[in-house]
C-alpha cells in the first residue's frame, strides 16, 4: 500500500491518545465515567481528517459483511440527521459562535454504534472518540463529557486535540499530494463525515471534497 508508512505515523497518534487517556484516568479515577455500555460519544458531531478517514475505511473493509450491511444502513439514517442539521446552521450562517454551540448540542448516531450498543470498529475509532472522557482543548477551549465528574472552576490536565489537529492536517496533506499530486494541499483542512467516510470510495471522496 503506497500509504502505509502514513497509517504507521497515523497509529502513533493513536497510541499517544490511549496513553493520555490512561493518565488522566488514573490520576481522576471518580471523575472519568467511561465505561462498557456508554455511547455518549457515539452521539457527537464531528468530521474525520483525510488520513483518518482513510485509515478507518481500511479497517471497514475487513469486519464481516453481514456487519458491514448493516452498518451502511445506519449510514444512511446518519445521513439523513446530518442533512437536517446542516439545514439548521444555515439560520446562523452569520453567527458562527451560535453554528458551534448549536452543532455542540446536536446528537447524531454514529453509523459504527451497533443494536447492542458497541462500536463495531472499537480498535481503531477516531482519536477523537478515544479522548472523549477526558477534559480536551480544541480551538484554545477546554471541552469535557458531560457525564464526567469534572467540576467546573476546578483545573484539571487537558488533552491537546488542537495538537492533534495539526499533525492530522499534516498527514492528510502527504496523503493528498500521494493520491492527488493536482490537488491544493491546503485543502487537507476540509474534513469528511463517517458516513461518507464509510460509504464512499476514497477516490471519489478525494475527487468530490478536495478536487
Amino acid at each position: 500500500m503506497i500509504f502505509q508508512d502514513l497509517f504507521e505515523e497515523y497509529y502513533q497518534i493513536v497510541i499517544k491518545a490511549d496513553q493520555g487517556f490512561k493518565d488522566v484516568k488514573l490520576e481522576f479515577p471518580d471523575e472519568v465515567r467511561c465505561k462498557n455500555g456508554c455511547s455518549d460519544c457515539c452521539h457527537a458531531v464531528f468530521g474525520l481528517f483525510l488520513i483518518e478517514a482513510a485509515f478507518i475505511k481500511e479497517q471497514f473493509s475487513g469486519i464481516t459483511p453481514s456487519e458491514r450491511e448493516k452498518a451502511v444502513l445506519r449510514c444512511n439514517r446518519s445521513e439523513e440527521d446530518l442533512s437536517r442539521l446542516e439545514e439548521k446552521l444555515k439560520n446562523f450562517s452569520d453567527d458562527p459562535q451560535m453554528a458551534a454551540y448549536t452543532m455542540s448540542r446536536e446528537r447524531v448516531r454514529c453509523p459504527l454504534l451497533n443494536e447492542k450498543e458497541e462500536c463495531v470498529l472499537y480498535d481503531y475509532r477516531p482519536v477523537t472518540c478515544r479522548v472523549y472522557g477526558v477534559p480536551s482543548l480544541i480551538r484554545g477551549k477546554v471541552h469535557v463529557c458531560a457525564k464526567s465528574g469534572f467540576k467546573k472552576g476546578m483545573s484539571y490536565p487537558a488533552y491537546s486535540m488542537d495538537e492533534v489537529q495539526r499533525q492530522l492536517y499534516m498527514l492528510s496533506r502527504d496523503l493528498l499530494e500521494r493520491l492527488s499530486p493536482q490537488t491544493d494541499k491546503d485543502n487537507a483542512s476540509l474534513l469528511i463525515s463517517m458516513p461518507r467516510a464509510l460509504k464512499t470510495p476514497l477516490e471519489e471522496i478525494i475527487s468530490e471534497n478536495f478536487g
